[in-house]
């Protein structure tokens, strides 16, 4: 069983990289888009993976610990072909799996706030579950754009999103 301060480095670290591939997907994603506020919401969403990922990093460097080198490369790419495929593959598929990932995004903050709360670290408690709260306002767009969509019900029998 890891230790509550081993469980926020994993979280921590794997929320860092997650934010370079979401960050990157976002660029595609908005630079895909004719101009609207849509457009112009995504790009914001961008801004706050980027935030979410300095203050990630902040956090990290507070426990004594760093990035995993591998795990960023991967994400790193990750996001720059998400990020590029977004410009073939239409408007509805980028915008469920964003909702789908922020759901999950927000959780993995709230987990690791349980994980600062048990050291005591109540900062970084406060500073997590804002970031959560941003990630579940990302979900809300998302989910507010795709529904009604015709595919929806479709994916979300596929690939889940409640």
């Amino acid at each position: 069983m890891k230790t509550a301060r081993a469980a926020l480095i994993h979280i921590l670290q794997n929320a860092y990289s997650g934010e370079v591939a979401a960050a990157y997907a976002y660029r595609g994603h908005w630079k895909s888009l004719k101009r609207s506020p849509e457009r112009d919401r995504i790009r914001q969403i961008e801004e706050e993976e980027w935030d979410h990922r300095r203050r990630v990093g902040e956090w990290l460097e507070n426990l004594g610990a760093a990035p995993r080198p591998a795990r960023e490369r991967v994400f790193w790419s990750i996001g720059r072909v998400l990020g590029l495929t977004c410009h073939i593959s239409g408007w509805f598929m980028p915008m469920y799996f964003a909702g789908r990932l922020e759901s999950h995004n927000s959780v993995e903050y709230e987990d690791a706030a349980a994980f600062a709360a048990e050291l005591e670290m109540h900062e970084c408690v406060r500073d997590l579950l804002d970031m959560a709260r941003v990630e579940l306002e990302h979900e809300e767009f998302f989910r507010s754009v795709v529904s009604g969509h015709r595919l929806l019900p479709l994916m979300k029998r596929l690939f889940g999103w409640s």
